[in-house]
């Protein structure tokens, strides 16, 4: 059986991703990044809904909380300093992604 790269397993196994996800403004961050956005290991895509974005991140900082602690939050990207607009991809974000090997695209 051929395994296909996950970005949510490697965001879930990650330490560093893991540790940075206790900061509220990088896991928003990390939110907002999932949604709207193409993710890509070598030529393979991975894409999520808002919904599942919030999960996954929900799940990273606390096993307690669920999708709709994220959802939408990038409404409040006004109001809270540092918190983006869902699709926003901040460079901190980016380059975590990439030392997990996956490039973004919108």
């Amino acid at each position: 059986m051929t395994q296909y790269p996950d970005l949510e397993k490697d965001l879930l196994n990650s330490d560093i991703i893991r540790s940075k996800c206790k900061d509220s403004i990088y896991s928003q961050n990390l939110y907002a990044a999932l949604c709207n956005n193409r993710f890509f290991y070598e030529e393979q895509e991975w894409t999520c809904s808002w919904r599942y974005s919030g999960g996954i991140v929900a799940e990273l900082v606390d096993k307690n909380l669920n999708y709709l602690d994220y959802y939408c939050s990038g409404i409040y990207s006004e109001e809270k300093n540092g918190y983006v607009s869902e699709g926003v991809v901040t460079e901190e974000i980016r380059n975590d992604l990439l030392n997990l090997g996956w490039r973004v695209k919108p």
